[in-house]
């Protein structure tokens, strides 16, 4: 694990000298500038009476590495992003990992960033649909599972930040009752949060093990995506020699035909790391947007999303 390290929140770079060469080259990574751009970020956030956001370094730095070091859409993307954590309660708040029933989902393994990196550098990340209860509740605390290991793992992989990632979605528990939770409001929203708010750069979308059930969802889901991101969809069923050709065997789990430890192994590690971060995520909690705050009109989940602000929170009472 290429982990980050921090000095009195300051940024302290542990890439290679390739890795660094690559910043500069593809995501237009200056070192000589990137303090200053770091800098004028926070300026700039200081600036914004609506967002209380994380201003370290690391941060602040994730942000620009996923715009390609474009300040405007950097300031776009930090905004989206804490907008969306706002506007999703169900998913960004009671984040303990270890409440019951998260820590059930936790302890099933569905989301795992898988140890070491392919051969172009970049890091997998196996998610699996959880087989839990089919209702909104159980959707919900699946979101915020995910979501969990999702931050942690960004939070600790300095190396993803330049090479991105890859995922792989065995939907083997894609139910049609799990169909059934999925409405155009959920998928825009989904949509949202994942391709405009996060600072990721997913290389490729690998999905196996599909059944019916997910094919009816994935094909509306897949109209709201950008054309560069459709590109990179694999969905290769049952053939796991398939996904070979896009995954390296040996980066995968040996339940996937890999050599790459076990789902038990790579989630005890994971269930690990995030409790080492119980307290981060806790805190995590107050950072957002107060909408009464934003200069000139207010956004809405509307305007976000293209719902109805009564959809803001699922009924999971």
């Amino acid at each position: 694990m290429n982990c980050l390290s921090t000095m009195g929140g300051e940024y302290v770079c542990n890439l290679s000298p390739e890795l660094i060469q690559r910043a500069k080259d593809e995501l237009n990574e200056d070192p000589e500038r990137r303090a200053a751009d770091i800098q004028h970020i926070r300026d700039w956030l200081k600036k914004q009476p609506h967002i209380k956001a994380r201003t370290d370094d690391w941060t602040i730095l994730r942000f620009l590495r996923g715009c390609k070091f474009s300040l405007e859409k950097t300031k776009q993307k930090i905004d989206m992003f804490y907008t969306c954590k706002s506007m999703c309660p169900e998913w960004y708040t009671n984040r303990d990992p270890q409440d019951k029933r998260l820590r059930a989902i936790l302890e099933m393994g569905c989301v795992l960033p898988l140890p070491g990196y392919d051969n172009q550098g970049r890091k997998i990340i196996l998610s699996r649909t959880p087989n839990i209860a089919v209702d909104a509740q159980g959707f919900a605390d699946g979101v915020k599972a995910f979501l969990i290991l999702l931050d942690v793992w960004r939070d600790e992989d300095e190396q993803a930040s330049v090479t991105a990632c890859v995922t792989v979605e065995d939907c083997t528990n894609f139910t049609m009752q799990w169909a059934a939770l999925f409405n155009l409001n959920l998928m825009k929203k989904m949509h949202t949060l994942f391709e405009e708010g996060y600072p990721m750069r997913p290389k490729g979308l690998n999905y196996i093990n599909t059944p019916a059930a997910f094919d009816t969802v994935f094909n509306i889901f897949k109209s709201f995506m950008k054309e560069k991101m459709k590109k990179r969809i694999h969905i290769h069923g049952s053939d796991l020699e398939s996904l070979y050709k896009e995954v390296p065997k040996e980066c995968l789990p040996v339940e996937y035909g890999g050599t790459n430890g076990t789902i038990e192994e790579i989630k005890d590690y994971w269930i690990k790391r995030v409790d080492a971060r119980r307290d981060w995520l806790l805190e995590d909690e107050k950072y957002g947007v107060d909408e009464s705050k934003r200069p000139g009109k207010p956004k809405t989940t509307v305007d976000l999303f293209g719902i109805e602000g009564s959809f803001r929170k699922l009924n999971i009472d």
